[in-house]
């Protein structure tokens, strides 16, 4: 498996790919935001680890321009800890948020989730869901609705593939936060009305009209309204 590591502090680096060797992980390092996205560009890569506070170009406009080409999972590892900065990360498309000092095993593990729901998403490659005119295409993590298409996180991906499989079935936070971070995951469990939240910025910047479809049923979840 290929890691890219963007930090701008070289013993981070180091230290993280001190971690992942031993578990098979290849390392790719910058210290370079911009030369990394170069070569993300023309280079298979498996996850991106990203560091926020980096000089010239944070790793929220990183994260951001990588997604404008990729849907490879992003975990940022940062320093910076207020909600309002994990909040950010997500809405910008991070698939995870990790926060510095960490332990080893946490790091471990939660890029083993994300590798494994990729892998899931990769298997079911050929699959479509049509939901009237709303097409989730399995292969290329878009939803097409109308004329417009947008490419999705991976997150925003199975959070609607969950809703979208089972339509009018209400799930509850409980239940979308497993589908969609997996029970090992240590991540909050509000983290799933911030995800909807963004998601349904998202499509409303991109002229997609999710109004009377992806429905908040108060007190207990969400659910797709065909």
């Amino acid at each position: 498996m290929n890691v890219m590591i963007i930090d701008d502090e070289a013993r981070m680096l180091d230290l993280i790919e001190l971690f992942l060797s031993p578990e098979g992980y290849s390392c790719l390092k910058y210290t370079d935001a911009q030369q990394a996205l170069q070569q993300l560009r023309i280079t298979d890569v498996d996850l991106v680890i990203l560091d926020i506070m980096m000089p010239f170009i944070s790793g929220w406009e990183v994260c951001q321009e990588i997604r404008q080409f990729s849907n490879v999972p992003i975990l940022m590892l940062t320093a910076r800890k207020q909600l309002e900065d994990v909040v950010k990360g997500l809405k910008v498309g991070a698939d995870d948020y990790m926060t510095k000092p960490f332990e080893e095993e946490e790091l471990l593990a939660r890029l083993a989730a994300l590798l494994r729901r990729a892998q899931h998403y990769e298997k079911n490659k050929n699959d479509v869901i049509q939901r009237g005119e709303y097409r989730l295409n399995l292969a290329e993590y878009t939803l097409h609705y109308q004329s417009s298409q947008l490419v999705l996180t991976q997150k925003e991906f199975k959070m609607l593939e969950t809703l979208m499989t089972e339509p009018k079935k209400i799930f509850t936070r409980e239940q979308l936060f497993e589908q969609v971070w997996g029970l090992e995951s240590m991540t909050e469990l509000r983290t799933i009305d911030s995800h909807v939240r963004n998601l349904r910025d998202k499509l409303k910047r991109h002229h997609i009209a999710m109004t009377d479809v992806l429905l908040t049923v108060w007190g207990v979840g969400y659910r797709w309204q065909e």
